[in-house]
């Protein structure tokens, strides 16, 4: 996959932290060219100057993927072989208590981000007639449910159903479309809360006992993104150590 990946151009979206650096990273290191999407100039000075330091190549695009002004200003004209459609927020409380905007916010960043995302880079490989590869970030929550998640979770079914739609639609253009469902993986950002008595408690639901890593995710997303997946379309893989099975 190493060498399949070499060369080719990648966009990573949310790219300024946690997965959707850690992917921007993982591509870096097998010689992609990553562009480096968010909405923080900051963020993506640091995020680009680490992956350049660990001797990969790395560009910068700041980028509202739920703005569609943004994105057609961002992408139009581009062209990437490979898409990581990571960008996302949780959202989270009592959906009886959830306002009209907080529940726009999730559906808007997480499903109709991932569509405006998604066409334009499509548009792009269709324009340069060489197809290639999306990979939908979405979560085992678009399969599953838990308590005060309902935006998200609804935001998460979607995302799937959207790339089965997508990966129907485009798979003449050999572009193939796929997700990525990860379970709870650790990381900066939720190391306190599994460190409580909740999050212990969560992790004691994962079959395998134990939360995920995010080098764990590297062998699905590096399948999905290279040719070794080149026959995978419409797909969804789950990581999750065996959360969606378990019972109940």
């Amino acid at each position: 996959m190493s060498n399949d990946l070499s060369g080719k151009s990648a966009l990573v979206t949310g790219a300024s932290g946690g997965l959707g650096l850690h992917f921007a990273r993982l591509l870096a290191r097998h010689g992609v060219e990553v562009t480096l999407a968010a909405r923080r100039q900051s963020a993506l000075d640091q995020a680009g100057s680490d992956i350049v330091a660990a001797g990969g190549t790395a560009k910068y695009l700041l980028l509202n993927v739920a703005d569609a002004a943004s994105v057609a200003d961002a992408l139009d004209g581009r062209h990437f072989d490979i898409l990581i459609n990571n960008a996302g927020v949780s959202g989270a409380g009592p959906a009886a208590d959830l306002a009209e905007t907080e529940w726009d916010a999730v559906l808007d960043t997480n499903l109709k981000g991932v569509f405006l995302v998604a066409q334009a880079v499509a548009r792009g490989m269709r324009a340069a007639g060489t197809g290639g590869a999306i990979v939908n970030i979405a979560s085992i929550l678009g399969h599953r449910v838990a308590g005060g998640v309902s935006a998200y979770a609804a935001s998460k079914a979607g995302v799937i159903q959207l790339t089965k739609a997508l990966a129907l639609e485009w798979a003449p253009d050999r572009i193939r479309v796929n997700a990525l469902c990860p379970g709870y993986i650790e990381t900066e950002i939720n190391r306190d809360f599994f460190a409580t008595e909740a999050g212990l408690n969560l992790i004691k639901r994962i079959p395998q006992r134990r939360l995920g890593r995010p080098e764990e995710l590297d062998g699905a997303l590096l399948l999905l993104a290279s040719s070794a997946g080149s026959y995978i379309t419409g797909s969804t893989i789950e990581v999750d150590g065996g959360h969606l099975v378990s019972s109940l």
